[in-house]
């Protein structure tokens, strides 16, 4: 597995003036690349209008990259990243499987944000943003 330079210190107990670290971890490289794309998506789409709600909502059901508001509407959106489209695109990598993941996930969100569950007309999207190795972005609405 390929580390890369991020590292991260776990604090295991506090003495007085100083944290004790017990230990040192790192992130791999394509976990970097990750957080990379998404943080380009989410710039992306805050220049094109689009409102911040939440990052990476997490729950058993999946995860939810980005959660934004586009007017009235709740846009949850897929951030994909694909350094060549040599075993598919970005877009391509969206399966039926994945799409099902973050519906359910989206149910799960929905119903533990009271503020955002309460507003039941308001409109939900779906919408993926892929990025490629060049930094094009293609940003698909109403992707599924």
């Amino acid at each position: 597995m390929l580390l890369c330079c991020a590292f991260r210190l776990e604090p295991c107990t506090y003495r007085g003036d100083y944290m004790l670290f017990t230990k040192l971890t790192a992130k791999a490289a394509h976990l970097m690349r990750g957080e990379s794309a998404e943080e380009q998506a989410h710039k992306f789409l805050i220049n094109k209008g689009l409102k911040p709600v939440c990052r990476n909502f997490r729950c058993k059901q999946g995860e939810l990259d980005l959660v934004m508001t586009d007017g009235q509407t709740l846009v949850i959106i897929e951030v994909r990243f694909r350094k060549t489209d040599q075993y598919g695109s970005a877009v391509e990598s969206v399966t039926r499987t994945k799409q099902s993941r973050i519906i359910a996930a989206t149910q799960f969100f929905l119903s533990s944000q009271a503020n955002l569950s309460q507003k039941v007309d308001r409109p939900i999207r779906f919408d993926v943003v892929a990025i490629s190795g060049n930094d094009n972005i293609d940003w698909i609405k109403n992707a599924f």
